[in-house]
């Protein structure tokens, strides 16, 4: 009997244990959107409130590195509407009337089950989704490695006890970070370069020039380069950001899609705004659970959430 009872007890100290350190990790996450928030405000970029449901969104294809199952559509007044991947299409509408944009943009992507087990895929997601008009990558790249440095001072500073508390320090970014081309990448370790150049690196880095979706900006002077990239975390946690310069020219843009073998029906709304004249423009998306993961050094990318969503696993809530 009195071993019985100390094992429950054990096994109460146990469960408090696990409980502060998920608080802990949930704090962390509301001190990094805090930074997050302050950071692109400081920078003069306009915040916008988040769309779920367009009528043209992000196809999430040819990237091979996509494994969602589908879009799901809704019928709503007579329209079909599709649940937004990102807000990519949006935000190039948007620079037509901003400079600079940023959006802490819900995401829905249903990935395949086995997507679960990679440790960093949930099927519902934030990125702080921004745009610049005009930028260039080399600019995108300066703001991003300021955002990092600055996150690792005000972590520092602000989740003091909750890193304590998991036994690590705050993640010290050294900037600049290195940058390599996916086909050097794919020589030196093959199509998995990913996990196996983030293990080998103690520091994020930029990946540039990946074959994927039509609005990442093709180099007209090197065709088959394009002018897009990925922060990828050291030490095996991956892809954190994706972003690239944008095609805004519509006859560029329609060849793109017509490359892709996409539906031109689907793009009707966006093509028809791309036609009036887009801007060129910028930007990334910076996944806030991945960022926050690779802080507190999570197995899982799920643990990082209140109430995970991770492809596979069954929704309690």
């Amino acid at each position: 009997m009195k071993e019985h009872k100390s094992i429950k007890k054990t096994m109460k100290k146990d469960s408090k244990k696990i409980s502060a350190v998920k608080k802990a990790k949930l704090k962390i996450m509301g001190k990094v959107f805090k930074y997050t928030v302050g950071f692109f405000h400081e920078k003069g970029f306009t915040q916008l409130m988040p769309l779920m449901l367009g009528k043209s969104v992000d196809p999430l294809g040819p990237d091979p590195g996509s494994s969602v199952e589908k879009i799901p559509e809704i019928k709503y007044q007579g329209a079909i509407y599709r649940l937004v991947t990102s807000m990519i299409l949006h935000k190039q509408v948007a620079m037509k009337e901003f400079e600079k944009i940023f959006v802490m943009s819900p995401n829905i992507r249903l990935e395949r089950a086995e997507r679960g087990l990679s440790g960093k895929h949930l099927f519902e997601f934030t990125q702080a989704d921004f745009e610049i008009r005009s930028a260039k990558m080399d600019e995108v790249f300066k703001l991003l490695e300021e955002y990092y440095v600055g996150l690792s001072s005000f972590l520092e500073k602000e989740a003091h006890d909750e890193f304590e508390l998991l036994e690590i320090k705050p993640f010290k970014f050294v900037v600049p970070f290195k940058r390599f081309t996916t086909y050097e990448l794919e020589d030196k370790f093959g199509s998995d370069w990913e996990l196996k150049k983030s293990l080998e690196e103690k520091q994020p880095f930029w990946v540039i020039s990946h074959k994927r979706e039509f609005y990442d900006k093709e180099d007209e002077k090197k065709p088959g380069t394009y002018l897009n990239y990925d922060l990828v975390y050291p030490l095996g946690f991956c892809e954190g950001i994706s972003g690239a310069e944008r095609e805004h020219e519509y006859g560029r843009i329609i060849k793109r899609i017509k490359r892709d073998k996409l539906p031109l029906k689907s793009y009707e709304s966006y093509l028809k705004m791309a036609k009036k004249g887009f801007f060129p423009s910028a930007g990334a998306g910076i996944g806030m659970e991945r960022l926050t993961r690779f802080l507190t050094l999570s197995k899982h990318v799920g643990d990082v959430q209140m109430f995970r969503r991770v492809p596979g696993e069954k929704v309690d809530i």
